[in-house]
């Protein structure tokens, strides 16, 4: 089975029911062991990064923003000084969907 991160994120215009309980946990635990994603009531995930500086956190981001570009999947960004604040969900569903944590796990990826 192909990680989470391995996977392309799936265009949702809506009609499908948003991952909650078990469904949630199981695709939540797909998340490498050292995730820092947190699931904000079944409705989003979010995760800060930190920076040593602005130039390296608005590098981080413009990474994030052409991932998001290339998955077709746009998560909210928030950039302050030395910080990156990260909140994704499938608007369509208003909830959460197998897309939310694909792009997760590649935002993790450029973390490295």
């Amino acid at each position: 089975m192909p990680s989470l991160a391995d996977k392309t994120c799936v265009p949702c215009r809506g009609g499908v029911p948003p991952l909650k309980g078990e469904k949630l946990d199981e695709i939540y635990h797909q998340l490498p062991e050292h995730t820092q994603w947190n699931v904000v009531d079944e409705h989003h995930l979010v995760r800060g990064y930190r920076f040593p500086d602005f130039r390296t956190a608005l590098a981080f981001v413009n990474r994030v923003g052409a991932l998001a570009e290339e998955q077709g999947h746009h998560p909210d960004i928030l950039l302050v000084w030395g910080k990156v604040e990260i909140t994704i969900w499938t608007h369509a569903v208003n909830g959460l969907t197998e897309s939310d944590f694909i792009l997760a796990a590649k935002i993790d990826q450029l973390e490295r």
